[in-house]
């Protein structure tokens, strides 16, 4: 996989406040999908394939990682 993160455009949910810290993510030109914390930017990041992307998209949609 791909890491090269160089060039990646971050943004935040357009829920997100100005000032709150957040994740962001980034589509990155080979399809998959970045994820950092906004706190650290220069720090790791979570890369995603398509398919993964879509099936957390969808837990989070459906609930499977709300808490109990």
């Amino acid at each position: 996989m791909d890491m090269n993160l160089a060039g990646a455009e971050w943004f935040k949910s357009r829920r997100s406040q100005a000032g709150q810290e957040c994740v962001e993510v980034a589509w990155l030109n080979n399809g998959n999908v970045g994820v950092r914390d906004s706190k650290n930017p220069t720090g790791p990041a979570l890369i995603f394939t398509p398919g993964e992307w879509d099936a957390f998209t969808a837990g989070v949609a459906d609930g499977e990682f709300n808490r109990p």
